[in-house]
């Protein structure tokens, strides 16, 4: 494979994740696309643009290169489910308003797929855990943010209209419920905004897997409803009217966290 990952490494106890940011198809997954599907609309668009700021900040930064129509990076390597209802998996078999993704016998097999793994899926996870590993032992503690956006509106997959942000932590077990009390304000002080914790995102495996607050690391995950910041239809345009004020937030809620550690671990 080619590059399957960017990675930033920063002077901070803090980890920005952004798993479903790729745009990049192998030949497979490219021919056996279904039309709807070749646009890429189930992409966390923009999302390392509207973060780009956080460089600065100085946290580290992983993204993913490979579209999430590959496969999903924020979905365990067994496929198990993590949501009730309508969801999509590993290796995703339809978009996310439930039409097919790959037209009938062109999705990739069992092999190719297994290459996947090995090849997109695992290094992405082995920066992730490696990255908070280092965090952890040079400050005692780590953060860990994982950037999403999705559609505000998607009755195949939640009812009604998403808030705006939609903060994850696996209901309470993946950071200190004090960190999530300081987001939570944050969003509740952003003009404009609803925001809500726990509710149809509660995190995905990601936020699962590595947040640990017992062994000091705290994960969040943000699902931003895309509406803030670009269009939602083709062609997904960037709106830098919608996107400056979103950032404003997002540079509030992560300075927050940033605040919240060294307050808690004293650096």
């Amino acid at each position: 494979m080619d590059k399957v990952l960017s990675f930033h490494r920063g002077t901070l106890p803090l980890l920005v994740s952004m798993p479903h940011a790729g745009l990049g198809l192998t030949p497979t997954v490219r021919h056996g696309l279904v039309p709807a599907a070749r646009s890429l609309p189930d992409t966390d668009w923009h999302i390392p643009r509207l973060y780009e700021f956080v460089a600065g900040m100085g946290a580290s930064v992983v993204a993913a290169e490979y579209s999430r129509f590959v496969i999903d990076l924020n979905r365990p390597d067994d496929d198990a489910p993590l949501y009730a209802g309508a969801t999509t998996g590993l290796f995703p078999a339809t978009l996310f308003d439930g039409q097919p993704l790959f037209e009938d016998g062109r999705a990739p097999g069992a092999e190719e797929r297994a290459g996947y793994l090995d090849t997109i899926w695992r290094p992405y996870h082995r920066t992730l855990r490696d990255e908070l590993e280092r965090l952890r032992d040079a400050f005692g503690y780590a953060l860990l943010w994982d950037a999403h956006s999705i559609r505000a509106h998607i009755p195949h997959l939640f009812d009604g209209t998403l808030p705006d942000f939609n903060l994850g932590t696996f209901n309470g077990a993946s950071c200190d419920p004090a960190l999530a009390e300081r987001l939570e304000s944050v969003c509740a002080q952003a003009p404009g905004y609803r925001h809500v914790l726990n509710g149809r995102f509660k995190g995905g495996h990601i936020t699962r897997h590595y947040g640990d607050p017992v062994q000091h690391v705290h994960a969040v995950q943000l699902e931003l409803a895309q509406r803030t910041y670009m269009e939602e239809v083709e062609p997904f345009a960037y709106r830098e009217d919608l996107a400056q004020p979103t950032q404003a937030v997002l540079q509030r809620l992560l300075e927050a966290m940033l605040a919240w550690g060294r307050e808690r671990y004293g650096r």
